[in-house]
């Protein structure tokens, strides 16, 4: 158990407050600079897109039960064939209407999505979050979240398809993982970390997707930290271990990424198929578009990220 005391002094060491200015709201994503994003076009080979988003259905995780007020998207017709004019000539049209929380299936959650002790990333004060959303660290501040992304496939690495429940993913693990697969992560990558447990979510068994998962330990942001990453996205709903494992703190690594560092990160990426094609061939990197839907005031951003291989 870490104690209240020894994570305030980890969460020091990994502040990014002021780095990029007393006014900045982009943070790690500050490290993708225009030669990051041409390395990440040099790692498209054979030109095969990738999907990694779940689909905006009813059949998606989200049920209230672990965030309460979150709901599965919910669509509905606004209109079907409707003509444009009497006329039996006129166009007709359709369209529909979704009320979706934005932060159900696949989405990044915004630099405004959590405050510790009072305080946003950047030291901007928590009152920032209003009834009209988020008027400072929105997603739209977010921008192009273009970049060379980085598969870490922590499952294949262990040798299973998908790891067991509560396995910490580590910094140690993540380290060995980079090792083995030998692609260092660099600066102003988007990595992406595979447990496997989206596999239950593509057999359709929603309750499995949900049940403790793998997740990563509170010292993986140390590993996030040192490497200079943009962005971390991982293949389950939690994103951490829940519980934690430290003091009086439910979601360290929320706190750690997001107000700490304004680290970027996101749920319920689908990389099994990505995965696959990369244990292949061996090349663990690629092009990564993973631009969010730009909100304003929004505290997360649906996203179907899309990766060049």
């Amino acid at each position: 158990m870490v104690s209240a005391a020894e994570f305030g002094a980890l969460a020091g060491k990994l502040s990014n407050w002021g780095r990029w200015g007393a006014d900045d709201q982009r943070g790690t994503l500050n490290f993708v600079t225009r030669a990051v994003v041409r390395k990440g076009a040099a790692s498209v080979v054979t030109g095969e897109t990738f999907s990694l988003a779940m689909p905006l259905s009813l059949a998606s995780p989200q049920d209230g039960t672990g965030v309460p007020g979150r709901i599965n998207p919910v669509r509905t017709m606004l209109a079907v064939n409707t003509p444009m004019a009497a006329s039996p000539d006129a166009c007709a049209y359709s369209d529909d209407i979704v009320v979706t929380p934005t932060q159900a299936a696949t989405h990044w959650d915004a630099l405004s999505h959590c405050s510790h002790r009072g305080v946003l990333y950047n030291g901007f004060p928590a009152e920032a979050i209003d009834a009209t959303g988020a008027t400072k660290l929105g997603i739209e501040a977010a921008g192009s979240v273009v970049s060379r992304g980085v598969l870490l496939d922590v499952a294949r690495h262990e040798g299973v398809d998908r790891l067991p429940g509560r396995f910490p993913v580590t910094r140690a693990v993540l380290e060995a993982v980079e090792e083995a697969q030998g692609t260092p992560v660099e600066e102003g990558d988007i990595l992406l970390v595979r447990t496997g447990q989206a596999s239950y979510f593509l057999a359709g068994d929603v309750p499995g997707y949900r049940r403790p998962v793998p997740a990563l330990d509170h010292d993986a942001p140390v590993y996030f930290h040192e490497r200079r990453i943009a962005a971390v996205a991982i293949d389950n709903m939690p994103m951490e271990l829940i519980p934690a494992g430290v003091d009086d703190v439910v979601l360290p690594v929320h706190v750690l990424n997001l107000v700490m560092m304004g680290l970027l990160q996101g749920q319920n990426f689908v990389l099994e198929d990505l995965a696959a094609a990369c244990a292949a061939d061996g090349r663990y990197t690629f092009l990564l578009n993973a631009t969010p839907e730009p909100f304003p005031r929004s505290t997360g951003g649906l996203v179907n990220p899309v990766a060049v291989r």
